[in-house]
């Protein structure tokens, strides 16, 4: 009997928390709102996601991350064997690794300047990034060259114009 009761409430439990959508949407806060509510955020620990731009900037044996969650950007201070883990930046040729990051929200942080950063206790890769090729459309290009074509007949014209006028 009490074996059944058991296996009943591991049952409940798990198909509540599976129906909560778990812990992990529901706790990621964008970094928008932790910059507009930075002063209540302050020195809690919260979980991000974003893109990883630009590049690692390392300090011994930390580097700063920057990540943009499409909302805002913001400097992650991590440890440099996390910061090796991310493979791809995201620039104008590449998507960046999208990562999860837990940690300390600093709205003013003393050990870095009183810059806004987080200092991650964990980040987690939870899409790999990709290189990504840059393409012109077809339009693009006609459109393209029928104005280079314009510019050179009203500057054939404009020269004939003038000429005429000098002569």
């Amino acid at each position: 009997m009490l074996d059944k009761i058991i296996k009943t409430l591991i049952l409940t439990v798990s198909l509540l928390f599976c129906l909560s959508g778990g812990v992990s949407a529901a706790d990621v806060v964008e970094l928008n709102q932790l910059v507009e509510n930075a002063e209540a955020m302050d020195g809690q620990t919260v979980t991000v996601t974003g893109e990883a731009i630009g590049e690692a900037m390392e300090r011994g044996d930390h580097a700063w991350v920057n990540i943009n969650d499409g909302t805002n950007a913001m400097g992650i201070w991590m440890p440099l064997d996390d910061a090796q883990r991310i493979k791809f930046f995201g620039d104008y040729k590449h998507i960046g690794d999208q990562l999860q990051v837990t940690g300390v929200f600093n709205q003013a942080c003393a050990q870095h300047g009183g810059d806004v950063d987080i200092h991650s206790n964990s980040i987690t890769v939870i899409e790999a990034g990709y290189v990504t090729e840059e393409s012109v459309s077809s339009p693009k290009i006609i459109i393209g060259f029928v104005l280079v074509f314009l510019a050179s007949v009203l500057g054939f014209i404009y020269l004939k114009i003038i000429k005429k006028s000098d002569g």
